[in-house]
Order: C-alpha cells, then sequence, then structure tokens
C-alpha cells in the first residue's frame, strides 16, 4: 500500500454531519472541486457500486468499501491492476469531531498510480478535507 495524501482537522459540528455530506453525493463537487460529479447503483451501504467523473479525467467506476454511519464512509476506485482508497473518518471526542482522510493505492500497478496521481492528491486531501469542514460547521 502506498499513502497518496491525507488530511486531519477538529470540528465543532458532529461526526453525523460529515456522515451526511460523505453519503451526499451530489453534493460532493461543493467540497471535492476535482469531482465533476457522482452516482450510486443502489443505496448508501457497503458494497454498493457507483461512477464517478473527476475533472478532466475519465469515468471510474467505485464501490463503497466501509459504511458505519457517523464514523466511517470509505470508497474504492478500482483502476488497472491497482485499487484507489479514500477512507474518511469522524471521532467524537471532549474536544470536538476529529477527522481523517487516507488516499492509498494498493495492487501490482500501485506504484505506476502513484506516480502518475500522487501529487493531486497530496496536495487535495487537506484542501479538500477543510473545505468539508467548513460546509459541515456553517450547516450545524
Amino acid at each position: 500500500m502506498i499513502e497518496l495524501g491525507r488530511g486531519h482537522a477538529v470540528s465543532t459540528a458532529s461526526p453525523d454531519s460529515y456522515f451526511a455530506l460523505w453519503t451526499d453525493h451530489a453534493t460532493w463537487a461543493s467540497w471535492s472541486p476535482d469531482t465533476e460529479w457522482v452516482k450510486l447503483d443502489g443505496p448508501v451501504r457497503t458494497g454498493t457500486r457507483g461512477t464517478m467523473k473527476p475533472k478532466g479525467g475519465p469515468r471510474t467506476r467505485f464501490v463503497i468499501s466501509v459504511c458505519r454511519p457517523g464514523e466511517e464512509y470509505t470508497d474504492t476506485t478500482l483502476l488497472p491492476g491497482a485499487q484507489l482508497v479514500f477512507r474518511h473518518t469522524a471521532e467524537a471526542r471532549s474536544n470536538g469531531t476529529v477527522l481523517d482522510v487516507l488516499v492509498t493505492v494498493s495492487g501490482p500497478l500501485a506504484f505506476i498510480w502513484a506516480k502518475t496521481l500522487g501529487a493531486g492528491f497530496r496536495d487535495s486531501a487537506q484542501a479538500d478535507l477543510d473545505r468539508l469542514v467548513g460546509l459541515a460547521e456553517r450547516a450545524a
């Protein structure tokens, strides 16, 4: 597994607020501007597949690999020879909600995908999380 990017934040909004934003696929572009659109093939739950269109890139298929309300939303994009994983977690603590985002790639061709995609996620993981925090806190 190769780490491509990560983000960390502490927020006044609840973990459920973040889970609601992660699972509202129609709003992803508002906090992840590299995303053009996202569509699911069924209800939001572990195992549901979908398609997303990154700006300037081809449509890609993904699967919701972990869906634990109020705690974690992880999706896995299926690439030729690799899996690109976006793990989002939220944990209520005494100082607020602790948020972490981790973007990784694994598989036999992971090193090629890391060279191709790595810089983009290194730059965007924290920025996307910061935009997400802004949305959640304004809505709270």
